[in-house]
């Protein structure tokens, strides 16, 4: 049964299993709701790179930073869809465009990008975007584009969210996510881990994620890539069982949700890797890149699949209205 009362206890005791129980009753949950043996291929292009006003302390396309990130204007259309169809040609069922704004812009870029997720439909794929904060018209306007989901992601909990980002409150994140769901187009949303957080700010994320009605349809867990230039550089990397545990608690208090493998994995051996997706995660990033940051290959995915015994889906998995 889906709930959505859940406590900080009741998140903290799940988290807090040995870990042979903890992986039981993920994988008890995930074969209950999905195909254990499927995993959803999407593929992240950074669409419009850098110059961004926000001051989110993991990112190196921010413009309170230095770091050795090149900043690129928004992409033509043309050249996007290229980018879409050879993402399909790798196996990938969902394409997502980044643009690093505050707010998505009014005017003739955003047309772009309606265009865009327009062109991204056509082909069979999922379309997700995340393009900063928006209004009701923007996220009205992508719905009607055909945009399959919005990602907007918390990044931590309310409580620790202040010492990582201050140009953008937790309110107006969760403002946006409200606006996208009025529009009807599907939530992506989730957070990232090893900013420096307690386990408690870990779940507390994960509370904000499961008390929404209904449930992020997809919850994106990223592990901090750490950029040179960028003020948490130095933190140490968060480890496979860490990252396991917090993938099989979300996989528990969000059964239906897609919960995807995200940034970080390049620093996970193969073994992690695998624990991550035994641990209830259903989706992974193809390409060499996720925006900004590296990530492991397509060919290794699929090796490490194939060795599983697993497979990456040939269909979408999020049901969408088309464009109209």
């Amino acid at each position: 049964m889906l709930r959505h009362d859940w406590t900080l206890d009741d998140v903290r005791q799940i988290h807090d299993l040995p870990l042979p129980e903890l992986l039981y009753r993920a994988q008890g949950v995930h074969r209950e709701h999905h195909d254990p043996a499927a995993v959803q291929g999407c593929a992240l292009l950074s669409i419009k790179t850098g110059h961004c006003p926000e001051d989110c302390a993991y990112c190196p396309q921010s413009a309170h930073y230095k770091t050795e990130l090149e900043a690129q204007r928004l992409l033509d259309v043309t050249e996007t869809l290229a980018m879409a169809k050879a993402a399909k040609a790798n196996g990938a069922t969902r394409f997502c465009m980044g643009a690093a704004w505050r707010e998505a812009p009014r005017g003739p870029e955003f047309d772009r990008v309606v265009e865009m997720v327009r062109g991204v439909r056509d082909l069979g794929m999922e379309a997700c975007c995340t393009l900063g904060m928006l209004d009701q018209d923007q996220a009205d306007r992508l719905a009607e584009a055909g945009l399959t989901a919005y990602n907007h992601n918390l990044d931590t909990s309310p409580e620790f969210y202040g010492q990582i980002i201050t140009t953008r409150t937790y309110q107006e994140r969760l403002d946006t996510l409200a606006r996208v769901r009025l529009s009807g187009i599907t939530l992506c949303c989730g957070g990232i881990i090893g900013m420096g957080e307690s386990v408690d700010d870990r779940l507390g994320l994960l509370l904000q994620l499961a008390r929404q009605d209904p449930h992020p349809e997809s919850v994106p867990i990223n592990s901090l890539v750490r950029v040179h230039g960028t003020p948490l550089e130095k933190l140490p990397p968060v480890g496979a069982l860490e990252f396991a545990r917090v993938i099989a608690t979300a996989r528990i208090i969000m059964p239906t949700s897609i919960v995807r493998l995200s940034a970080g994995r390049l620093e996970l051996s193969d073994e992690g890797q695998a624990l991550c997706l035994l641990a209830g995660a259903n989706s992974i990033f193809l390409g060499d890149r996720l925006l900004t940051t590296p990530n492991p290959e397509a060919s290794h995915d699929e090796r490490l699949l194939s060795r599983m015994g697993m497979r990456l889906c040939e269909e979408p998995m999020t049901e969408t209205r088309p464009p109209s």
